[in-house]
């Protein structure tokens, strides 16, 4: 492209990452763990709408929102950088429990932290860690919500991720799909209301050609030579018809984790019978997905609604 049309675009992109992360950390209402390692844990954020004066009638349960954080599964990319977007989803009043789970090693000294960060230096998740971490977070999750959110209705459940975690929301909708020798396989579908993936690396094979996040998905596989050979305990690409309404949300305007991964997927998902949908937004990065100050944040918020409800 013409250079000062990439000029422009990446200043744009910078402006949408400095913006969606300079939103203070939104303390959780509470916090429990599903293991004994300290990143096995879940916070939980209450409905907050604003109450009235005069309470009259307990209010409804509210429905659930399972939020999974990106990152590219490295290590210095925990759930704190996607607690604003939590909080933005508890004042419109959802229930949200936002889910950690073990990344890959440590990034190099002086990697930034909070973003994917695809000239990042660490390897991308460790196989098989974070998907154990992934199975067992949903497994707890109906106990945890009973004994720490009795607001939220677990019968209404919607999961959404951003990234490497829209990755961890598809794979974790399609666990009854996986091979019959795989740990983390379930008997039947999850009982969730529907998937919202934002941004999501959930065609390993295109992410792979086209080397999104430095190779993250390769390296979250365990590398180049088992890579094929786990791509169907993995891939959401490979793990279709799940059953479960599923939207994608995309910027176009994405260089991170570009439009193509997204529409690779849909267009499988779409031809293996799935009920999946495709929101593309105009002159959209790949973070204002996430950032409560932006428009395209408002459209994911609709989105989710539109399954929950």
């Amino acid at each position: 492209m013409p250079d000062d049309v990439a000029v422009a675009r990446a200043a744009a992109e910078a402006a949408e990452e400095e913006s969606a992360f300079s939103h203070p950390p939104v303390a959780p209402d509470a916090t429990a763990a599903y293991g004994d390692h300290p990143d096995q844990v879940i916070d939980f954020y209450a409905p907050h709408l604003d109450e009235p004066a005069d309470p009259g009638p307990p209010a409804p349960l509210a429905p659930l929102v399972i939020v999974v954080h990106g990152g590219a599964w490295r290590a210095a990319y925990d759930r704190r950088h996607i607690t604003p977007f939590a909080g933005f989803l508890a004042r419109r009043g959802f229930a949200v429990a936002n889910v950690e789970y073990r990344r890959g090693a440590l990034d190099l000294p002086g990697a930034p932290g909070g973003q994917d960060a695809p000239d990042s230096g660490a390897p991308a998740g460790r196989w098989p860690d974070t998907f154990d971490d992934m199975a067992a977070a949903l497994d707890a999750l109906p106990a945890l919500v009973r004994e720490v959110l009795p607001q939220a209705d677990p019968r209404r459940m919607v999961i959404t991720g951003h990234s490497a975690g829209g990755h961890l929301a598809l794979w974790a909708a399609a666990r009854h799909l996986l091979p019959a020798d795989s740990p983390w396989r379930t008997a039947r579908p999850a009982p969730l209301r529907g998937v919202v993936a934002l941004a999501p690396i959930a065609d390993f094979a295109v992410a792979e050609k086209l080397d999104v996040c430095g190779g993250a998905a390769v390296q979250l596989l365990g590398g180049q030579d088992e890579f094929a050979g786990r791509q169907p305990y993995a891939d959401p690409a490979q793990l279709l018809p799940t059953g479960i309404a599923t939207t994608v949300v995309q910027g176009r305007r994405d260089t991170v984790v570009p439009q193509a991964v997204a529409e690779s997927y849909t267009e499988a998902a779409a031809k293996a019978g799935e009920v999946v949908g495709l929101t593309l937004l105009e002159d959209v990065g790949h973070y204002p997905l996430i950032d409560p100050a932006a428009d395209a944040c408002a459209v994911v918020v609709e989105e989710i609604a539109q399954l929950a409800w």
